[in-house]
C-alpha cells in the first residue's frame, strides 16, 4: 500500500520527499532531538544527513517496506515518523524539531499513524521501543494503551548506553483506550 496523507485536528502528515532534505537538515540535528535517539544515527550529524536518509527512505516507500511520513503544522514540516510494518522488533520511530516538543502534536501524528496500522494495514500489534530516561515518548505509548514488556540494560543512543524499554500496543488495547478517551 502506498504512504498516504493522514490528517489530524492541527496536523498533516504526508509522504516525506527529496524536496524535504533541507528542512530535515535544519530541524534534526540538535541535541535534544537525536539524544535518545538509536546511535545508529551519525554524530555530529553530516551535512549530507538528510539526503543520504531519503535516498533510503523513498525507495524503501516506493517497495510499501515502510511508511514515512513528514509531519506538517499549517503547512510547514515539523518532523517525521514512520511505520516499518515488516520489522520484528520496533514498527514505528518518530522525531519532532526542539521548538515544537510539548504540545502534543507528536501524541496526534502517532495516534494517526496507529490508526493506519491497525485499521488500514490490519495489523494486530506494534512493538515500540525508547530510551528509558526519554519520558516523553514513554508518556506517548503510555496514553496509547501500550504495555512495558521489557527493559534492555543497555543499548546504544547517540548520546551513550542506557537501558531500552521495550513495549507493545496491541490493537485490543488501542481500540479499548481510544473508546475511553472519546467518552
Amino acid at each position: 500500500m502506498p504512504t498516504p496523507t493522514l490528517k489530524t485536528e492541527r496536523l498533516i502528515l504526508r509522504p516525506v520527499a527529496h524536496d524535504d532534505a533541507p528542512r530535515i537538515q535544519e530541524l534534526f540535528p540538535h541535541w535534544k532531538v537525536v539524544k535518545y535517539l538509536a546511535d545508529v544515527i551519525p554524530w555530529p550529524y553530516p551535512q549530507n544527513g538528510a539526503e543520504e536518509f531519503l535516498s533510503r527512505v523513498i525507495p524503501s516507500m516506493q517497495r510499501g517496506e515502510i511508511h514515512c511520513w513528514a509531519i506538517t503544522l499549517s503547512g510547514v514540516m515539523i518532523g517525521l515518523i514512520e511505520l516499518n510494518p515488516n520489522s520484528k522488533a520496533h514498527h514505528r520511530g518518530f522525531w519532532l524539531g526542539e521548538e515544537f516538543h510539548g504540545f502534543g502534536y507528536m501524541t496526534e501524528a502517532a495516534n494517526a499513524v496507529t490508526t493506519f496500522a491497525f485499521e488500514e494495514l490490519g495489523m494486530s500489534e506494534l512493538r515500540l521501543g525508547n530510551a528509558a530516561p526519554n519520558r516523553g515518548s514513554s508518556r506517548i505509548k503510555e496514553k496509547a494503551g501500550a504495555v512495558l514488556v521489557d527493559i534492555v540494560d543497555s543499548y546504544g543512543f547517540v548520546s551513550g548506553k542506557y537501558p531500552a524499554e521495550e513495549w507493545l500496543l496491541t490493537r485490543e488495547a488501542w481500540t479499548e483506550c481510544s473508546r475511553h478517551h472519546r467518552a
